[in-house]
């Protein structure tokens, strides 16, 4: 028999609902079910984004930049930045992060100058604070972010992951409902999840060689 000579197999989200309800020793039977089932799904996925970098989601930005203006405001679904750098006359410079408290020891926020380090402020809706303060507006800064996984909001959706992660989608899904519908199947649904989803988290990472620096800084010299 001849196989299928396909390779686009996915799964939308009722499908991934019947999957996890039946791993979960039932069937959804009202659309109650099926509406409680997609709102752990985007649980589900708000789990992710704690879990750490999901490379199908990291997106490129560019932010203008305004002579003056310290503060610039992002979407809510960026999560957090990853690289950030800062364009002038073609050339990129990369920017330094700073955390909260060294933005907040700055003595002169208002010192203008290019731009060489930012603090982003994770608020619901997050943005840049950028220092020194733009003397021009030519410049931009581009960057690269952790952008949300896209909402289940209808059965009928496809999910917005690869399909290497459609395992621990399901696995995940039906935990969740457990958790809610059967309770006596929690602990071995929450087994197979963590064990999917090291899986595609290990599969998911980049594959680069490492390269090890030594310090010096603790050396003693006799």
């Amino acid at each position: 028999m001849a196989t299928s000579n396909s390779r686009d197999f996915t799964l939308d989200v009722s499908e991934l609902i019947e999957e996890a309800y039946e791993r979960c020793g039932m069937i959804p039977k009202t659309g109650y079910d099926a509406k409680t089932a997609r709102r752990s799904l985007n649980l589900l996925f708000a789990d992710w984004a704690n879990r750490g970098i999901n490379h199908w989601t990291v997106s490129v930005g560019t932010q203008a930049l305004t002579q003056g203006t310290a503060v610039y405001t992002q979407s809510a679904s960026v999560i957090d930045v990853l690289e950030v750098n800062l364009f002038r006359d073609n050339t990129a410079i990369q920017m330094t992060r700073l955390s909260r408290a060294e933005y907040m020891a700055i003595p002169d926020k208002a010192t203008q100058g290019r731009p060489s380090s930012y603090y982003f402020d994770k608020q619901i809706q997050p943005q840049f604070e950028v220092w020194p303060v733009p003397e021009n507006s030519t410049d931009r800064i581009d960057f690269t972010f952790l952008n949300r996984i896209q909402d289940a909001d209808a059965s009928v959706n496809d999910v917005d992951a690869p399909f290497r992660f459609l395992p621990c989608m399901a696995a995940g899904l039906a935990y969740y409902i457990a958790i809610k519908k059967a309770p006596d199947r929690v602990q071995m649904l929450k087994t197979i999840y963590e064990e999917e989803f090291q899986r595609a988290s290990d599969e998911d990472q980049d594959r680069v060689p490492v390269t090890l620096t030594p310090s010096l800084r603790y050396l003693r010299v006799n």
